[in-house]
């Protein structure tokens, strides 16, 4: 028996290895030997190991996460101003943003052993951010830093130099930077597009799928369960109705006792889905975060789920199908539809039924309940008795005027005056009608309340103009209630200007002819910086934007770094750079229509 035990074991061993190789998972490798004493067991021992075998599939399929092989990347208490997949605009968030008590320069650990594989500064976006890759296949990923650990930073500096360039994406390899576990790999900061000091965090697989941290174990405290704040009901033709109308109808519900919310019961005939407004407070935080699992029932039988804990970056857009994107563009509120629509392809839906709608028939009596959780399990339910009841008539919808009808699976073109615009093949999701004019080169496009799939692309026809002025135009889209013109990245090809836009709005050519301003911040021309660490200057751009800049000291290129939140260059001298007495700093900025200005100081060091 003592043999059976130790073949079923060593059985066992190997189903963990196995499963290793398919999750990830870091066992200890079995000698194959062992593997093979299983043929010389009797029918009786063969029924023992086939029991242990279903049961060690049992258990190690349902381990699908390590949950003790990272660590937490700070040295505090996760405290979180964004929780994983929660809602943003035009994407969902991809990873957990840790708060760091206000401040920046906190140490950030490497969460396992690994190599940096990945280093990619920019002025946006994560800003300063680091790749760690691991033995296990995943890749943690820090965003928004300071600074990294000196041997990171002196790599990234030397090619930073060699290249004269700040923003560089670099990809060592895996013997250049071998980092372990619990090594300080960086500072956390509020570089890029940070609201705030914050270590944004990721956990990516092997296929750049970024997954919830928290499925690895690490920990935040959560007592509170998410919290509704709407509730809507849709029709899905014109067929169906909901309290005698065929539109979206917001619904009125009471909280009720251990988080149960009651909504109004409604009458309705056809097929009809809903959406809610919700979101979740963590513990010892008063933001508020996305949820982990709704899940929505019929009757008693499942028609929808819907499972924040993996996405793939190409399929994140689809975030704008997913929510009430007209309502969103209007009141600045998410609502969360509960059913999905034709080329809503996004892969966190699970075990649905009919897509999430439900048919009412008429004289019947229904209840819809909708289950909400937090990662933590703390759950809410809301409950929508419904009574199946056709309307004597239905209101008939208002005519539609707008000018253009376009087909989703068509590639579109149309054309006005001195404008072209063009949708590639399923840019929309659906076929629908849009509003297309051209006024004294402003394009109007409709309302950026239809969710697009696809970029657009704008094309503007500049003959027109002065051959003086071609060079300072650029295609902007108007945001705002002011019409604020933002620039698009604007290409200009001999009498063509053209860019891109992921939304339909209003755009309008703009012409630029100012060039930008530079100001010293912390120094004066001709004065002695001997103890100096930073020089700094502010730049600014009025139309177009900061496109470019340069700098040196004696004619050598030196590394600034542009923040441009409070429209600052900053040169360190730890860079050592700087070895005369007699130094002349140049500075060029240059605008994203061409318009360049040039600031020119001397300096003193010893």
């Amino acid at each position: 028996m003592i043999a059976i035990v130790s073949v079923t074991i060593n059985l066992l061993r190997l189903i963990i290895l196995r499963n290793r190789l398919q999750t990830k998972l870091v066992f200890p490798v079995v000698p194959t030997s062992n593997f093979f004493n299983i043929f010389s067991l009797s029918n009786h021992h063969m029924k023992y190991l086939f029991i242990a075998l279903i049961f060690s599939q049992i258990t190690f399929s349902q381990v699908e996460y390590p949950k003790d092989y990272f660590r937490s990347p700070l040295d505090v208490t996760l405290i979180l101003s964004g929780s994983f997949a929660e809602l943003r605009t035009n994407h969902f968030h991809s990873g957990l943003d840790i708060k760091t008590q206000q401040r920046t320069g906190l140490n950030v650990y490497a969460a396992a052993e690994g190599y940096v594989s990945r280093i990619k500064i920019q002025h946006y976006g994560y800003g300063k951010a680091l790749y760690v890759t691991h033995p296990n296949g995943y890749t943690t990923v820090y965003g928004h830093l300071q600074a990294f650990a000196p041997k990171i930073e002196a790599y990234l500096k030397a090619k930073q130099y060699e290249k004269e360039s700040y923003e560089i994406e670099l990809f060592p390899t895996a013997e250049e930077l071998q980092i372990m576990t619990d090594e300080v790999i960086a500072y956390s900061g509020n570089t890029g597009g940070s609201g705030g000091p914050h270590l944004h965090f990721e956990i990516r697989d092997q296929q750049e799928r970024t997954i919830n941290p928290l499925l690895f174990g690490l920990d935040v405290k959560d007592s509170k369960p998410p919290t509704l704040t709407s509730v809507f009901a849709y029709p899905k033709d014109d067929k169906s109705t909901i309290n005698n109308s065929n539109s979206r109808l917001e619904l009125r519900f009471m909280p009720g006792k251990n988080n149960e919310y009651k909504v109004e019961s409604i009458q309705a005939s056809g097929e009809i889905g809903f959406s809610i407004g919700s979101h979740d407070q963590l513990d010892l935080a008063v933001n508020k975060n996305g949820l982990s699992n709704i899940q929505t029932f019929f009757n008693g039988n499942k028609k929808f789920e819907m499972d924040f804990f993996r996405f793939s970056f190409d399929e994140s857009r689809h975030i704008n199908r997913f929510i009430d994107y007209e309502y969103y563009k209007t009141k600045r509120t998410h609502l969360q539809k509960l059913f999905v629509e034709k080329g809503n392809v996004l892969s966190m839906f699970k075990d649905l039924d009919d897509d999430g709608y439900i048919t009412v028939e008429e004289g019947t009596s229904s209840v819809y309940k909708v289950r909400l959780q937090d990662f933590a399990g703390n759950e809410s339910w809301i409950t929508i008795p419904i009574t199946g009841k056709k309307p004597d008539s239905i209101p008939s919808k208002p005519e539609n005027k707008k000018n253009y009808y376009v087909f989703s699976d068509q590639a579109t073109t149309l054309n006005d005056k001195n404008v072209t615009v063009s949708f590639p093949a399923n840019s929309f999701y659906e076929d629908t009608f849009i509003d297309f004019k051209v006024n004294n080169d402003t394009l109007y496009l409709d309302k950026d309340v239809i969710p697009l799939q696809k970029n657009v692309t704008i094309q503007y026809d500049i003959s027109h103009f002065k051959d003086s002025e071609k060079d300072r135009l650029y295609i902007a889209e108007l945001l705002g209630y002011k019409k604020y013109p933002s620039y698009l990245n604007t290409r200009r090809k001999e009498n063509f200007l053209t860019a891109s836009s992921n939304a339909l709005g209003s755009y309008v050519l703009v012409l630029d002819t100012t060039k930008p301003t530079i100001a010293p911040v912390n120094f004066q021309d001709g004065k002695w910086l001997s103890k100096y660490r930073y020089l700094t200057l502010k730049i600014t751009d009025d139309l177009s934007g900061i496109g470019n800049y340069r700098a040196t000291i004696n004619g050598k290129w030196i590394l600034m770094e542009y923040e441009y939140k409070d429209n600052t260059l900053t040169f360190d001298f730890n860079d050592n750079i700087v070895t005369d007495t007699k130094n002349e700093l140049k500075v060029i900025v240059t605008d994203n229509v061409g318009n360049s200005a040039t600031f020119e100081a001397t300096f003193f060091r010893k």
